[in-house]
Parts: structure tokens; sequence; C-alpha cells
């Protein structure tokens, strides 16, 4: 082998271990958001994919140490079992997770997972070898391999966050991905080829399994939609993967539904108690209506409560999720439900983190209705810490009022008094409601203000279909499976702390007090 041919071979394996780090750490968070999607608990789907992930890595290392011989060839079929594997991967656990039992969907992703991993860990081992058996220095082909692998383990996770996700979704990402491990595979085969005794036959696979996962990537979308169908009660008319989340609208008999990653935010049937609780008793509690702030609320269901409000003045709607709030603006099922309440000209729509919104935040609100997500993640967990409540205490006028949709005391009843807890020791004042969604069963509010309310002399607004000014007091009564004094086994009373940022208690007491339900 001539000097230039041992130095063009060398490049190739240089930017081979380059572009296939990058599949290597898309692979890897793509898993962790399957994780999260499906599985739920983003936290805890990332910590587990990430750690079998990498000791798939070292698996696969150890290995390596067994490959003396056709190391290209062994790189090539590694490329391979990483496409057809990651490629099928995202379509395929929507399908196990619709049709087997419960559990097989997270033992699907963690299989695949480790085992991906596995098949990446081999990958540059195997590379440095041969860079080194072309001539190159152990140590220079091991630094040289390295530095274009953590290079390209950047790009990917950016390549990810930024583009693939938002723009091609979970399930086509996998095959796209895949395509590039493939195609890696046969350009290596080509540029090799006069070490392969077989070339045909390995191109011929390569063009094989490029073939197959093309296909995946222009009808694997479409199985997934069916597969996901099998997920929900109800016909899914709208699927959409954001940057931040999955959208799901459902339609069925007359009634809509709005799920987020997976969990049901409304129906359309029964939404009308949801949103009355929500807002009118805050109106109500405050003096004024010149400034109201939700936080969360993207279907604009809320604001069509506020907007009912003849004194209404300026409505600053906080909704992280661009593509929720322009959904609730042009899906003619959710603006038949809000009343095209966003486009109202007195509505603000800014779209960015509430806790962030609130840290630079200027001036006071007469209302603030926190119509956020449950607390099962840490990014949403923040949003029901101490360190929020007292961020919204202070944006809050003297004699305003705050309402905080707090999850059910029924299934849920320690995260439900912890959130109370929480916004006691940020300083407010509360008061605690509930009331029968059948939708969602029993569910809580917080009503909050920096002054004691008194229920019974709330004067509520007549436009409301459920909720009344009678009704009101009796929302405060729980029973005793779902009061404050909560017991463990043995009867005794268990204690409540504040959630604060630093120990965040409440996503452990969520994912406890949820797992059955």
């Amino acid at each position: 082998m001539t000097t230039q041919q041992a130095v063009r071979k060398s490049r190739a394996i240089y930017y081979a271990s380059g572009i296939v780090s990058i599949c290597g750490i898309i692979f890897e968070v793509l898993f962790g958001a399957l994780g999260s999607y499906i599985l739920g608990d983003g936290v805890k789907q990332y910590t587990l994919i990430i750690s079998l992930f990498l000791t798939g890595m070292g698996i696969g290392a150890y290995i390596s140490e067994k490959m003396t011989k056709n190391l290209i060839l062994s790189f090539i079929w590694i490329e391979y079992g990483i496409g057809l594997i990651g490629g099928f991967s995202a379509m395929l656990l929507f399908g196990v997770t619709a049709y087997l039992p419960d559990g097989t969907g997270a033992l699907f992703l963690y299989s695949v997972t480790l085992l991906v991993g596995t098949l990446t860990g081999v990958e540059l081992p195997v590379l440095i070898r041969k860079a080194n058996e072309i001539g190159v220095s152990l140590q220079k082909s091991a630094a040289k391999v390295l530095f274009f692998d953590y290079a390209g383990g950047l790009i990917g996770g950016l390549l990810f966050l930024f583009l693939l996700r938002p723009y091609f979704g979970l399930v086509k990402t996998s095959f796209l991905v895949a395509l590039v491990n493939v195609a890696v595979a046969l350009w290596i085969v080509f540029h090799f080829r006069a070490e392969l005794k077989r070339f045909r036959i390995h191109a011929s696979f390569g063009f094989l399994f490029t073939a197959l996962l093309v296909l995946g990537a222009l009808f694997g979308e479409e199985a997934a939609f069916h597969f996901e169908q099998k997920l929900y009660q109800d016909p899914i008319i709208h699927s959409e993967q954001t940057a931040y989340q999955q959208i799901v609208l459902t339609r069925e008999q007359g009634d809509t539904r709005l799920y987020l990653d997976g969990q049901l935010q409304f129906s359309s049937s029964d939404e009308h108690r949801y949103h009355e609780i929500l807002v009118h008793p805050a109106m109500a509690a405050a003096t004024r209506h010149d400034r109201v702030l939700v936080l969360g609320g993207g279907d604009g269901l809320a604001v069509r409560e506020l907007l009912k409000y003849e004194d209404i003045g300026r409505i600053t709607l906080v909704d992280l999720d661009p593509a929720m709030t322009e959904l609730a603006q042009e899906h003619h099922l959710l603006t038949e439900l809000n009343g095209g309440a966003l486009d109202d000209p007195r509505v603000t729509i800014v779209n960015e983190d509430a806790f962030r919104f609130l840290e630079d935040a200027e001036g006071f609100y007469d209302v603030i209705i926190a119509d956020l997500p449950d607390p099962n993640n840490e990014s949403l967990n923040k949003l029901y810490t101490q360190e929020f409540y007292s961020l919204a205490r202070n944006r809050l006028q003297p004699d305003g009022a705050m309402m905080v949709q707090a999850t059910s005391p029924v299934f849920a009843p320690r995260v439900y008094w912890t959130i109370d807890e929480t916004i006691e020791a940020a300083g407010l004042e509360t008061v605690n409601l509930h009331a029968d969604i059948p939708s969602f069963g029993g569910w809580g509010f917080v009503l909050a203000s920096r002054q004691p309310i008194a229920l019974a002399e709330l004067d509520l607004i007549g436009e409301t279909r459920y909720l009344t000014e009678e009704l009101l007091p009796a929302l405060s009564a729980f029973g005793k499976d779902e009061d404050r004094e909560i017991t463990d086994g043995s009867g005794k009373a268990v204690a409540l702390e504040p959630n604060t940022l630093i120990r965040p208690n409440l996503i452990e007491l969520y994912e406890k007090s949820w797992r059955y339900y």
C-alpha cells in the first residue's frame, strides 16, 4: 500500500468515526425522547436510557477485543445492524406498546437501547485498530478517531434538538439517521472493496437495507400513527410532535379531547366544570380585573371564561409551546370550544417558560391563573415549587387572587396537599377546592391570596354552566380519604414538606400516587 493510499484510507476512517458518532448520540437521545413520551417521567427515562446506552458501549468495547480479523467487514455489518435496529425502533415501539401487555414497551425500548449501545461501543475500537493496521501509530489513530467521535457527539445532539425532532418527528428521524449509518457502511464497502472477498454481496445487502429504510421513512409514520391510535380511546384527528411535546386531538361522537405527551388535558363534554372552577372563584375574590395572567392554558379555554367579564382589562397568556397556541387559534374544533378567545385584542400571547416569565415580569396582576400540566418531570416540577409560587406572590396585587390546578386529591392526596403546603410556604393564604370532573375523576384546585378568603361571601358571575354561589362553599369539603390528615400504613400522620428546587419531593410523590391509575 502506497503512502497516498494509506492517507486516503485513514481519512476515510476518521470521517466515518465522526459521522457514526453523530448517529450514535442521536439514537441515544431519540430513545430517551421515546421513553419520555410513551412511558412518562422524562428524567427517569433519560437517566435509564443514558445508563443503558453507556453500559452497552462498555460491553461493546469489551467484545471488540475479540475482533482481530476482518476489521473493515466487522465495521460494515455493525453499521448495518445499527441501521436496521435503530431505524425500525421507534415505529415498532408504538406497535409493541399498543398491542402487547403493559411493561412490554419498556422492556423493548431498554433492550433496543442496550443492543444499539453495544454495537456503538464496538465501532471506535475497531476503527482505531484498523487505522493502526493501515500504518498510523496507535497513539495518533486513537487520538484522531476519538476527536472525530466527540466532535460528532456535539453535532448529533444539536441536530436532534433543533432540526430532526421538531421538523421530522421521532419515527422519521429514526429512519433518516439509520440511513446515514447504512450509507457510511456502503461508502466503506466501496472504499475498501479491494480488501473484501465478497464485495458484491456486502454491497447488495447495503442497497437492500437502504431500500427498506427508505420505505420506512416514507410509510413508517403512517404505521406508527395506526399503532398510536390504539393508545387512545377515540380516533385521532390531529397528531403533532413539536419541539416541546406531542400534541394529540381525538374526536368521537361529539367529544373532543386534547392530550399532551399522552396525558389528557380536557374533554369537551365536561371541560366547563374544570375551567369554571379554575377561573371564577379567583375572579370573584379579586377586587379588580385590570391585569390578568394565565400560566399555561394554551388551549384558550381559561381565557374564554375570563372574557365573560365586562370589566376585564389585559390578559397575558404564557404558554411555552407556540405550536399549542397556534393550534388553539387555527383548528376549528378548538376555536369552537374557546370561542376564538386567543384572537381577542385584549389577549397577549407570550411563548415562554412560565418560571422565566415571572422572573422577568414587571408590575402586578389582579388575578393569576396557573393552568399548568401536572408535575410529572423535572421541567414541570419547578412550576410547583416554593420558589415559583414566591415569584407569583411578588407579582400579585395585595387584593388579588391566584388559582392553581393541583391534580387529584382522590388519586394523589399527598401530591395535592403538598402543593397546598408549598403555596402556603410562599406566604399566601389558601382555600382548597375540589370537584368531580367525569373525564378526570375528582380534581383539586388551590385558591390563594395575600388575605384570607371567605368562599361564602364571593359573588360569582352568572354566565356559568356548572358553578353556583351555593355550590362553591361545598367544594371545600373533603372526604376522609382525601383530606389533609394523611396517614401511613401504621396510621401515623405523615408530615408534608414544601416542594422546592433543591428538594423536589413532588416528582416522586406524583409517580407513586399515579402508578396504578
